[in-house]
């Protein structure tokens, strides 16, 4: 007869980041499930975000920038450096809120015009 405490036995699955080696968890610390890196935010393309099934790519997944949606809520952006796909990923609590906060000012940082045309308004 088998154990009846191996059957209902609580796994927790963990993934080793493409980027900085870290073996993380595949829950945040809230319980919600997580698809990236918590300390460098790298992903891996796993999921065909088009069609919906899994991905063959498995390429890298970089994040590139955050999106703030219109609850309050932010989003990372990834671009897979195999395929160049793009996909959302919602923040999770623990993650790495410096590069959180390099990404969000970003664009403000490092505008894609010169900031000098405002002294002429």
């Amino acid at each position: 007869m088998s154990n009846p405490n191996t059957h209902h036995a609580l796994k927790i699955g963990t993934f080793t980041c493409a980027w900085c080696g870290l073996t993380v968890s595949t829950f945040a610390a809230d319980g919600t499930r997580r698809n990236h890196c918590p300390s460098c935010l790298h992903s891996q393309h796993v999921t065909e975000h088009v069609e919906g099934g899994r991905s063959e790519c498995h390429g890298r997944m970089t994040p590139i920038s955050i999106a703030a949606l219109r609850t309050g809520d932010w989003m990372v952006i990834h671009r897979c450096v195999r395929c160049d796909e793009l996909t959302s990923n919602p923040v999770c609590p623990d993650d790495n809120q410096l590069i959180l906060m390099r990404m969000a000012v970003r664009p403000l940082a490092q505008p894609p015009f010169p900031l000098e045309s405002f002294g002429s308004l």
